[in-house]
């Protein structure tokens, strides 16, 4: 029975994981052991961060609706209560649009929670 190398297999594997390990600190970047623990703690923070990115943004949002809305004397929680009583079904991140392109609509809005 003819003997199997494996050689051309593992190198191909370490290349991979080294190129994937690239520009990291110390001995991360070079030992294969130590990058794939490397590459692996990589891609769990990169999963979470893009989980995170999501409630970042409705964060922003928020942040930028409660600063327009206090310069109509009243502040976000109120503003978005208003919204619900008048069924005006705008979403935080289109309400955060127009206050940064449209604030004459912005402003519309507004004008019509505070008259009901």
């Amino acid at each position: 029975m003819a003997r199997i190398k494996r050689g051309k297999t593992t190198h191909a594997k370490h290349k991979k994981l080294l190129k994937q390990a690239e520009g990291y600190w110390m001995s991360r970047h070079k030992l294969v052991r130590k990058a794939k623990e490397a590459v692996l703690h990589a891609g769990q923070y990169s999963y979470a961060g893009r989980k995170d990115r999501k409630s970042n943004f409705r964060r922003d949002w928020i942040l930028h609706i409660n600063q327009a809305v206090r310069s109509y004397d009243m502040n976000y929680s109120v503003f978005v209560k208003k919204l619900k009583e008048a069924k005006i079904e705008l979403d935080r991140k289109i309400l955060a649009q127009l206050v940064l392109e449209e604030p004459e609509a912005f402003k519309a809005i507004v004008e019509k929670i505070k008259s009901e």
